[in-house]
């Protein structure tokens, strides 16, 4: 369940500090995010999805809302798609887990803690725009739109991705369904010991997620917010089909046994295979279906010169 309609932008972006913060630390490896080889190639696809001809071999200032822990920055940088990175969050507990896998990587990057809709930065600062799984926890996401459009230069792009589609978020809920009834069943066959829940406060914000997310988006949103702001060239694709029925399934069935247990060997084939469901959806399903159909929605735009 998301967030209740009633809730304040103000308990929506307290919850999303505080389940921000306590989930830093064992983000990247609940959600497999890589700094490597693998990373920069995902990142690269992705935002070559999203501007499709706006992509430019290289964005000098680059802006990412909603950082998190550094996964789209950080490796933009590293190929050098991107040349000085802002990282933005409302968490200053994500910023410091970006900040230190930026020094690990040898990276230099400027953290700044602040909201999407009130953005400290003087006007026309960027070239480029981006944040990956972040537009779904802005309340506010006109203002949002309108700073995007503020602080970049004249002809400058904004990609977003990543981002919940409204019909593919409910074809989520099938695989999850059916995962928590094969649960059992699953642990028996790989020896995984039934995960025991304590009562105990939780400490990595479990308790919070429920309430992150705000939105789940049409593509029709998505244009209608970036024409709003004054972009232009709106391109909306979907992402993820296959992969996400599949990933979702994993990580359902994967949440009902202590994590110890899990045999090293099946991780190993929960992560190839969703793997290689992703290249089957981008190659085939992708280019031919309607991005309604796709739990991930992908939108870029330009300013006008």
């Amino acid at each position: 369940m998301p967030a209740p309609a009633s809730a304040s932008a103000e308990h929506i972006k307290d919850v999303n500090t505080r389940y921000h913060d306590a989930a830093a630390s064992s983000y990247d490896s609940k959600w497999g995010i890589d700094f490597g080889e693998l990373g920069r190639r995902q990142v690269e696809a992705k935002l070559g999805k999203a501007l499709g001809p706006l992509m430019r071999p290289s964005f000098g200032d680059a802006l990412e809302i909603g950082a998190g822990t550094g996964y789209f920055s950080l490796n933009l940088m590293q190929t050098g798609r991107i040349g000085q990175a802002t990282a933005t969050d409302i968490s200053p507990g994500m910023l410091a887990a970006l900040h230190d896998t930026a020094s690990g990587l040898g990276l230099e990057v400027e953290t700044v803690e602040t909201e999407a809709e009130h953005l400290p930065f003087a006007d026309e600062s960027f070239d480029l725009v981006f944040g990956h799984a972040v537009l779904h926890h802005i309340p506010d996401l006109r203002r949002a739109f309108a700073e995007f459009s503020r602080v970049l230069r004249p002809g400058g792009a904004v990609a977003f991705c990543g981002e919940p589609s409204r019909y593919g978020d409910r074809l989520a809920a099938l695989p999850k369904r059916v995962a928590v009834a094969a649960s059992p069943a699953w642990r028996a066959l790989l020896g995984a010991r039934e995960r025991v829940w304590s009562a105990a406060p939780d400490h990595n914000g479990h308790h919070l997620e429920p309430e992150v997310d705000v939105h789940a988006f049409s593509p029709g949103d998505l244009r209608a917010h970036l024409a709003a702001a004054g972009f232009e060239g709106a391109r909306v694709r979907g992402e993820e089909l296959l992969a996400n029925a599949w990933g979702w399934g994993l990580r359902t069935v994967e949440s009902t046994a202590e994590p110890d247990s899990v045999p090293t060997a099946w991780r190993w084939f929960a992560f190839g295979s969703y793997l290689a469901l992703q290249r089957v959806d981008s190659a085939l399903l992708e280019p031919r279906l309607p991005p309604e159909l796709f739990y991930n929605l992908l939108c870029g735009a330009r300013l006008p010169e």
